[in-house]
């Protein structure tokens, strides 16, 4: 229609270049646009975490949709072979458009729509197909170039094609993600993508384009690269209008440190949200009936060395440095983005009481199940550790709830000393709350699950939005107890917290191999 219909067994390409140099150029267009590929992969996968969360389902939906939707689009290319240079390109030009705008979609649909599960499908489907699409197509344009056997083209193919993957593995978490964000990452792969397929067939292929397959291939692609140009230079009102549709329109800080989102809302002086990747995390009318269940039982019996788990918000903190015989207090937060703003922000730095200025307080950044694997003589034992992590329900932090790290961090605690863990919600998601129970106590310790009511926030972004609808607003907070013999709560505050009555679910524990976490 738009190209010579010559079947590629009977004739090769008219090239302006030597065989030799055409198929190093095909192999290198092999390689950009495989990196690409695995970039659209990544993005999705990372996106999909973030806004619907359990990154393990996540990444087997788009996994197992995109190489199901790669044997499609295999098959819908033989039907492209005798026009294989126009209908690479055209591939390209729309891989590049679709994959260079789907994170920008996606985070769209969560905003405004409220879910993005259907988005991830279409595009892990559409992605799929045209990388599928690619390399029967590049299978036929090498051999009209370089007269080669078959098996030896597949193998040049697919060495460029994986080596290209292995970069463009490296590069989103270590280049793009960290550098231009996930939006901008997106869209600048797109582009590339673009820019390799188009100047493969425009150029190399160019004497074999009729004039009206020329003009259709430059139309479509500097639409394509006018469209990314647009969004890139939008992203930054764009990301702004979508986080005040999740967060609401009093987004006060937003920063993407090397860890994770996090995000601010609500005025200088007074009540405050903070989000770390979408989830709720603290909510400044509330946060004190928390953190005082957390930290005040742990805290009755000898106290003078304490150590916190993660609780970069410094709240956890402030808890524990109001007791003025606590002699040394030592903090392990993985992100220093988190530790920085619970300094530096003046409603943030307020509400944890300023902790950060308490010489008693030792900041160590690092990630908690490292640091306490890490063998150091001088550490000695502390008398309580809190353990202030981001919910086990999150993939991420399914090791920080596991048998084996409550194992490491009995070796850290004293012979009297106490652990407290937050364990999640007790009415809103028993299985997870009982799991953290049966697991301390595998690991050799007396666990006393109770629970602190009064919570007036509830999930309000990210993936812990997905369960409140599912089950409603959490309504307490549940936390664990535990020590080598049986620990008691004791009078004080006992209306705030109290033991767990409701009749315990007789769960196995938690491991490394073998995560239970998921009900």
């Amino acid at each position: 229609m738009i190209d010579r219909p010559a079947s590629p067994e009977t004739q090769g390409a008219r090239l302006s270049v030597t065989p030799a140099t055409g198929r190093v150029l095909v192999l290198a267009t092999v390689f950009i646009c495989a990196a690409c590929g695995l970039v659209y992969e990544l993005e999705l996968v990372a996106l999909a975490s973030y806004l619907i969360g359990d990154s393990v389902t996540q990444a087997s939906v788009v996994l197992s949709v995109m190489v199901f939707a790669m044997g499609i689009g295999s098959l819908l290319a033989k039907r492209l072979r005798c026009r294989a240079a126009v209908g690479f390109g055209l591939v390209e030009a729309a891989l590049a458009l679709v994959g260079g705008c789907s994170a920008l979609v996606l985070y769209a649909s969560f905003a405004w729509l409220g879910g993005a599960r259907y988005a991830l499908v279409g595009f892990s489907l559409a992605i799929g197909v045209l990388i599928g699409a690619e390399i029967p197509l590049l299978m036929t344009l090498i051999q009209r170039v370089s007269r080669q056997d078959a098996g030896g083209a597949v193998a040049d193919l697919f060495a460029a094609d994986y080596v290209g993957a292995l970069v463009g593995g490296l590069a989103f978490p270590f280049l793009l993600l960290p550098m231009l964000g996930q939006l901008t990452g997106a869209l600048l792969t797109g582009t590339v993508n673009a820019v390799a397929g188009g100047a493969l067939v425009l150029w190399l292929f160019r004497r074999d384009l009729t004039v009206r397959s020329r003009w259709w291939l430059i139309t479509a692609n500097v639409a394509v690269l006018a469209v990314l140009a647009t969004a890139t230079a939008q992203v930054g009102d764009f990301e702004d209008a979508a986080r005040r549709a999740v967060y609401g329109a009093d987004v006060r800080v937003a920063v993407q440190t090397g860890v994770q989102e996090v995000v601010l809302t609500g005025p200088v002086r007074g009540p405050l949200d903070l989000f770390l990747d979408g989830r709720l995390r603290v909510n400044g009318l509330d946060e004190h009936r928390y953190h005082q269940a957390l930290v005040r039982p742990a805290m009755r019996g000898p106290h003078a060395r304490v150590l916190i788990l993660g609780g970069g918000d410094g709240l956890a903190a402030r808890e524990v440095l109001r007791y003025a015989d606590v002699v040394s207090l030592t903090l392990v937060e993985l992100d220093p983005g988190v530790e920085k703003l619970a300094r530096t922000d003046p409603a943030l730095a307020a509400l944890n009481a300023h902790a950060y200025q308490d010489p008693r307080l030792h900041v160590v950044t690092a990630d908690a199940f490292t640091w306490l694997r890490s063998p150091d003589p001088l550490r000695g034992t502390y008398d309580v550790v809190i353990s202030d992590l981001p919910d086990p329900g999150i993939t991420p932090s399914t090791k920080l709830y596991s048998e084996e790290f409550y194992g490491l961090a009995g070796r850290v605690l004293a012979p009297d000393g106490r652990i407290a863990v937050h364990a999640g919600a007790v009415g809103a998601r028993p299985h997870t709350f009982w799991t953290v129970v049966a697991t301390l106590r595998s690991a050799g310790l007396h666990p006393l699950p109770y629970c602190a009511t009064g919570r007036l926030s509830g999930f309000s972004a990210g993936p812990d939005r997905a369960a409140s609808g599912a089950r409603g607003a959490p309504g307490d907070w549940g936390f664990v107890l535990a020590s080598r013999t049986q620990p008691s709560l004791g009078p004080e505050r006992a209306a705030a917290w109290s033991p767990v009555v409701t009749k315990p679910l007789r769960l196995p524990a938690s491991t490394l191999v073998h995560p239970r976490y998921g009900g």
